[in-house]
């Protein structure tokens, strides 16, 4: 597994990730503790260090946060832990008065991600989403007073457009506080929207970009198929508007690029979003072992410059 640098900063991370919103989630094999061990323990066998949770992920609200940290119990110092706050956790924090990225709230989300976890620092502590009623400037104050404070290593942010990336990296810069290190954005073959503005801002700022649905919500697994019912247990089922509105020709040309190359969608479309600039980590959720390590795996595969020049022409930038 290659390990990077997340930006520019010290941090170093696999150049896959786990996405852990699937521990404790019903159906699964990552519901119960069991399930969720024997997951961690493929991840990091597999040399992946990087763990991405929320607070508002599982149900209830924070239980993916509390299934992680007894799944690291024994090999905290094996992982990163990167988690995020910022979103309605319906009280789980207490009232947060509509200004999820307040001074006050910040402080008050921190500790309980702290408890549930089980660990007393959080590796990379992420906004989630943009806060219309805190100033950008309150919560990077707040985020600065936790690393001061030894509570968080590093800032991240995540869903922001870039303008706001680039704005929130300046005011850091300029009021010499922590500046973020890493945006979480959603970024695939089938959804290149943030390399108009995001990746921009974060290669101007020196950010690392964390992708997340890298698979597409599954389209690029090469399980589905077009005018083809999914199987009844698996991630799609039922969703028959998101499998009609699908680009299958893309789908489809990337599933022959794919088998010209010996090599599944997976890794195509994993290998290719770690082969662009700044991507620090890909993202890649699992529920299974098997899923996790073949997840890893897939950046064993380096596509050529004629490789990208294919894809683009089947995936052109920006929306799909």
């Amino acid at each position: 597994m290659e390990l990077r640098h997340l930006g520019e900063s010290g941090l170093v991370v696999s150049v896959v990730g786990l996405g852990c919103n699937n521990l404790g989630r019903p159906g699964t094999a990552a519901e119960s503790l069991a399930g969720s061990r024997a997951l961690i323990g493929a991840a990091i066998d597999a040399g992946i260090n990087l763990f991405d949770v929320a607070d508002v992920y599982g149900a209830p609200r924070g239980r993916s946060e509390e299934l992680l940290g007894q799944a690291l119990s024994g090999r905290r110092d094996h992982a990163v832990i990167a988690t995020k706050f910022g979103v309605d956790m319906q009280g789980a924090n207490g009232p947060d008065f509509g200004a999820r990225g307040s001074r006050r709230y910040v402080k008050r989300a921190v500790e309980a991600s702290l408890r549930r976890l089980g660990t007393d620092w959080i590796d990379l502590y992420q906004l989630h989403r943009a806060d219309p009623n805190t100033p950008i400037e309150e919560t990077l104050g707040a985020l600065d007073d936790l690393v001061r404070d030894g509570l968080i290593r590093y800032a991240g942010v995540c869903n922001l457009a870039g303008w706001q990336v680039a704005d929130a990296a300046w005011i850091a810069r300029t009021h010499n506080l922590s500046a973020p290190v890493a945006a979480e954005n959603h970024y695939s073959l089938l959804e290149r929207e943030a390399e108009r503005d995001v990746l921009p801002a974060c290669d101007r700022f020196g950010l690392g970009v964390m992708p997340y649905f890298p698979l597409a919500n599954g389209l690029l697994t090469g399980k589905y198929q077009r005018d083809v019912e999914p199987p009844a247990n698996a991630r799609l089922a039922g969703r028959t508007r998101l499998l009609a509105d699908a680009p299958w020709d893309r789908i489809e040309k990337l599933r022959a690029f794919a088998e010209e190359r010996n090599i599944s969608m997976a890794t195509v479309a994993i290998g290719w979003l770690a082969a662009q600039r700044p991507v620090g980590s890909v993202i890649a959720g699992a529920t299974t072992p098997e899923q996790a390590m073949a997840n890893a795996s897939s950046v064993q595969w380096h596509p050529t410059a004629d490789d990208l020049l294919v894809l683009d022409e089947i995936c052109p930038p920006g929306r799909r």
